[in-house]
């Protein structure tokens, strides 16, 4: 269950203009940030990526759970009304031990099995993620749980987000299609028709992905499925903004502020338009 912030209306009406929250341990939230933008064109978004700690993926639950922990207390010195985990990482270690309790909050994992388990024809789903994301089983016990006639075919990614991170994105590249056939043939040989990207750094590159498990394969994006869910979950709340005009992008980071603009470009597929701003918490 998704905690809901109580409020009168006339509290409601004023959290209505506060901004949607979204972190992430670097820049891959970006595709969720991406998504916001396009559906909810008129709401405030701030953004933390923890640059500076990158990757997640590899490090221990405990060092995860504490990296979470700060990053929602940053984002909560502003006035937010949602909070996205947009890191398949923390959204994994948030099943079993909730990192935000006070506000409409969502990871990328739910959304993305109701995506995934809904496009699904043969029951057989693959699955892609950082070495904790999969080790964690977070996806296959919350598939088992609610699906269990689908099978899940998972399959760790480490060098994924090292890749992406470094700008190795290009469809042509050899490095990244070379690593990228080692993971996902593996999967591809089990006749899955779906396939998660259980990262929100994997979508930026989604074409080369594509190419290699074959044209009948739907992936899903994980970031891109919850900011949909953010969307439906704001309206069920009354909690979408009402203003007429576009809404501002703000984005801090723990590094370097160029750096950031310079990558953001691979996922956003356009400029860094808002503000940018280095934070160390």
């Amino acid at each position: 269950m998704i905690p809901e912030r109580r409020t009168d209306l006339a509290d409601k009406e004023n959290i209505r203009d506060y901004a949607i929250g979204v972190f992430d341990s670097g820049m891959g939230g970006l595709t969720a940030v991406k998504e916001l933008n396009r559906i909810l064109p008129n709401e405030n978004i701030i953004y933390f990526g923890d640059t500076a700690r990158i990757p997640y993926g590899s490090r221990s639950r405990e060092t995860i759970l504490r990296y979470a922990t700060e990053d929602v207390a940053f984002l909560k010195q502003h006035k937010i009304k949602m909070i996205i985990a947009a890191c398949g990482t923390v959204s994994s270690v948030a099943l079993d031990t909730p990192i935000v309790t006070d506000m409409p909050f969502t990871g990328v994992i739910a959304p993305a099995i109701e995506a995934a388990c809904k496009a699904t024809k043969n029951k057989r789903i693959g699955l892609i993620g950082t070495p904790a994301t999969i080790k964690s089983g977070s996806y296959i016990h919350a598939i088992a749980n609610t699906h269990p006639e689908v099978m899940v075919v998972p399959q760790a990614c480490p060098l994924f987000v090292h890749l992406v991170e470094n700008g190795y994105t290009d469809f042509n590249n050899p490095v990244t299609r070379l690593v990228a056939e080692e993971y996902l043939t593996p999967v591809k040989n089990e006749n899955v028709d779906v396939l998660i990207l259980g990262c929100t750094h994997y979508p930026v590159i989604a074409d080369l992905i594509g190419d290699i498990m074959g044209k009948d394969v739907v992936l899903v994006s994980a970031g891109a499925e919850a900011a949909k869910f953010t969307k439906q979950h704001l309206d069920e709340l009354e909690l979408l903004s009402d203003r007429n005009e576009k809404g501002k992008n703000t984005y801090y980071v723990s590094d370097s502020t160029e750096m950031f603009e310079e990558n953001a470009v691979n996922f956003l597929h356009e400029n860094v338009h808002g503000d940018v701003f280095r934070s160390d918490f």
